[in-house]
């Protein structure tokens, strides 16, 4: 490996899992583009139908109401938002997968980046899954800063040395 570029079964385990969120959000963001000028309850109707859902289900109404206040221009922030988002979480993954420093210190700024807004939503609301997101968030960034510590470069420790 060239100098800046290391690896660890710890750097893969984020990496896979920023790449999975990446790829999975990427999916989003074009579920949400096809869907802009469509009757989204419509949209919905059809898929309760196809899965058999139960059409007096509770969650199922409160879905339906989320998309009744969908406009196109909404729909549109939530398709560039989830495209933005994915394009960070996946040079995130592919730069921790190849093994590349500069995707620790990324992913260390832009992950630490998330984590006061994680805090403040559970705060607002709190559930397992904000609490757990935010468990994750800090133990990936507390991780990175130990590789970072652990293989810190040879001409770097001498220039803080003197």
């Amino acid at each position: 490996m060239s100098q800046g570029e290391h690896r660890s079964r710890g750097l893969l385990v984020i990496a896979a899992f920023k790449l999975l969120k990446g790829l999975a959000l990427l999916a989003v963001g074009i579920g949400a583009h096809t869907l802009i000028d469509k009757d989204l309850v419509a949209v919905v109707e059809h898929w309760v139908n196809v899965f058999r859902v139960d059409p007096n289900n509770h969650y199922l109404h409160a879905l339906l109401e989320r998309f009744t206040d969908l406009s196109p221009q909404r729909l549109k922030a939530v398709s560039f938002g989830t495209f933005f988002y994915a394009v960070l979480l996946l040079t995130e993954g592919v730069g921790l997968a190849w093994g590349k420093r500069w995707a620790e210190y990324f992913t260390i700024i832009a992950t630490s980046s998330f984590i006061p807004l994680e805090i403040y939503e559970i705060f607002r609301h709190t559930n397992v899954t904000k609490v757990v997101v935010l468990l994750i968030n800090v133990a990936v960034v507390w991780y990175l800063v130990l590789e970072l510590r652990r293989h810190k470069e040879p001409e770097r420790q001498l220039a803080f040395s003197k």
